[in-house]
């Protein structure tokens, strides 16, 4: 064993949890692909420039103590480090700076967060368009924006944030094009009564929404049949809205239809998923202090079901709680009085997750594609492809990659993967815990065969 406590993912989650564990004595480490704590939502946040800064808010700006204080603890810190592979006994495996290297402990954390929804719609793949997530990467990391007229189109909380950002920083927002069904507000009214314990959530919210309409952006609402019209790169969104046909011309185009947990690690260590239905994403099955069936392993932050940066923390702190316990550290009586005020802010984030959920639920047109919309970029497969794999006898996720090359790219299935499970449900009118899901292999992501051979030889050498 070479620590107490391994860490993957210097976020929100994965920062509280090295704060708590160092408090509680365990000898820790942490690993995050950035060069600064932070993850994605508090990127760079500790070297922000002032007037960004201010631009992206109190609640991005909320991270730079959290951040000052992981890097004060004692921790041993890997940054700018990939886990390519965690084994069934939690050896992680890691490369930095082009060299590999193993890290082993008895208990787990993985923190990696969110990704945002695949958005595969006509015309998605063109130059020109992006996640709305990464234009807010780019102002964080850089403090630029895009240049020319934008077009943000989707649902979700991070649409209209990121709208109020780049107008914020002087950009030219041509137009807001929600997708978000009118069903969904009807059944958002049916949670209304637990959004209203969360008052300054929900204030937040309306904040941005004034903010939208004071500037005076033409926004569409319950728009269909969207696609990105362009020869070389992004010229115009095209939708039809209030039964009308509308094109706005752009020169960016950004999509965003939620966020869903990350897991790639948690399917890697075969651990049991469900599906959540309000979500339309996969959530590994955990404890109260995040551990899953696998023992040691556990995971902390939105990597465990959506409920935001606050709950993150909660949930970090909580995860390396219930890790000291089990390491002997703490006893039941103890953990369970440090587990107090972390499990009630937890409590309290996710009140509201009920009425987000259902507002902005995406289309099914964006969840199950149909048509030549290209699903898997990397291989280049269209949904219609896809559904032509059930024709072949394909049932599930696994078989249809075999037979198309849909999840065999770089990314591993993480952009096509839902979408892949909503097509195939349609198509075979069951349910996604029927149809699955990608099974995940090492490595997580590309890594040089001599990185491999490096730790392999390194081994054999300990041995000898």
């Amino acid at each position: 064993m070479t620590h107490d406590l391994i860490i993957i993912g210097a976020g929100p989650a994965g920062m509280a949890a090295a704060l708590a564990a160092s408090k509680l004595g365990l000898k820790t480490a942490v690993l995050d692909e950035q060069s600064r704590p932070g993850g994605q939502i508090y990127r760079n946040v500790g070297d922000v420039a002032p007037q960004a800064g201010r631009l992206l808010g109190p609640d991005y700006l909320h991270g730079r103590p959290l951040a000052a204080r992981f890097l004060d603890a004692g921790v041993d810190r890997h940054l700018a480090t990939m886990v390519w592979d965690i084994a069934q006994d939690l050896t992680v495996s890691a490369m930095a700076g082009g060299r590999g290297f193993q890290l082993r402990a008895p208990q787990l954390i993985a923190a990696t967060g969110a990704m945002e929804r695949a958005s595969p719609l006509p015309g998605w793949t063109l130059p020109g368009v992006l996640n709305a997530g990464a234009a807010q990467i780019a102002l964080k990391s850089s403090g630029s924006i895009p240049s020319g007229r934008i077009v943000l189109a989707g649902c979700g909380p991070l649409l209209l944030l990121v709208a109020c950002q780049l107008l914020a920083a002087g950009a030219n927002i041509a137009a807001i094009v929600e997708t978000a069904p009118a069903a969904n507000r009807w059944a958002a009214l049916r949670e209304m009564a637990g959004a209203l314990f969360a008052p300054k959530l929900l204030a937040k919210g309306l904040a941005m929404i004034r903010q939208i309409r004071r500037a005076r952006v033409p926004w569409f609402a319950e728009a269909t049949d969207v696609e990105i019209e362009g020869d070389e790169r992004a010229a115009a969104l095209r939708f039809i809205a209030a039964g009308e046909q509308k094109r706005i011309a752009a020169d960016i185009v950004l999509l965003h239809h939620g966020v869903v947990p990350n897991t790639q690690i948690s399917r890697l260590l075969r651990v049991e998923h469900a599906w959540v239905e309000a979500q339309q994403a996969w959530k590994p099955q955990l404890n109260g202090f995040g551990e899953t069936e696998l023992s040691g392993f556990r995971i902390a932050g939105d990597g465990g079901g959506i409920a935001g940066a606050l709950a993150a923390e909660a949930s970090g702190e909580l995860a390396a709680i219930g890790a000291a316990h089990a390491l002997g550290r703490v006893s039941s009586k103890e953990r369970d009085r440090l587990a107090k005020t972390p499990r009630r802010v937890l409590q309290s984030q996710l009140r509201i997750r009920p009425f987000l959920d259902a507002l902005y639920r995406p289309p099914d047109w964006i969840t199950a594609p149909s048509g030549g919309t290209i699903i898997c970029r990397c291989e280049e497969v269209s949904a219609q492809e896809i559904s032509r794999m059930v024709e072949l006898g394909c049932l599930g996720p696994n078989q249809t990659k075999f037979f198309s090359r849909c999840g065999m790219g770089p990314c591993q299935g993480r952009i096509c993967g839902l979408s892949v499970t909503g097509i195939l449900t349609r198509e075979l009118s069951t349910t996604p815990a029927t149809v699955g899901a990608y099974r995940i292999r090492s490595p997580l992501k590309p890594v040089p065969l001599a990185t491999i051979g490096n730790i392999a030889l390194e081994k054999e050498q300990v041995r000898r």
